[in-house]
């Protein structure tokens, strides 16, 4: 699984001014534009090649009908967040369900410290990509995590139980 996030991650919020290779769309009334660069679509469906990818976003569903077409991917599955406002812990329980028995990338600019102790108790291969929220998702996090996901596919496997 390839968890992706929206605010922080694809939407670098907090810059000071767009990035460059960013545009800004208004998808609410009343609030800041969406910054969002073309190449995280790119990256998402090349991710996708090796990874099963979802929302893992207080964006929910309005991520596939708002983003999705301008980053140029098909709807992806969302992990179901509580209704916004929420604090950054409040995605654990959802992405535990969401992943259960599976390896996981989890890509957000907020792991809270229940993050990281679920992502070290996990029995399954788990890797935490955390994002500056000034500078959004970049290559070397997407290589990151093609690196990782090829070298836990190539690991030696425990022998099952007799």
């Amino acid at each position: 699984m390839f968890l992706l996030d929206v605010d922080g991650v694809l939407n670098p919020f907090a810059a000071t001014r767009c990035p460059e290779g960013f545009g800004e769309y208004v998808m609410f009334a009343d609030e800041e534009p969406v910054r969002l660069c073309s190449a995280h679509g790119q990256w998402i469906i090349e991710l996708g090649r090796l990874f099963d990818v979802a929302w893992a976003t207080g964006w929910n569903e309005e991520a596939n009908r708002l983003l999705a077409p301008v980053l140029g991917i098909p709807p992806l599955p969302v992990v179901a967040m509580p209704r916004s406002p929420f604090h950054p812990r409040e995605k654990v329980p959802a992405i535990a369900a969401f992943t259960a028995g599976r390896p996981a990338v989890w890509v957000d600019d907020a792991h809270t410290p229940e993050a990281r102790d679920w992502a070290r108790r996990r029995r399954e291969p788990t890797l935490l990509i955390t994002i500056d929220p000034e500078i959004g998702l970049c290559r070397d996090s997407v290589d990151e995590a093609l690196a990782w996901v090829r070298e836990i596919e190539h690991a030696p496997r425990a022998a099952p139980l007799a």
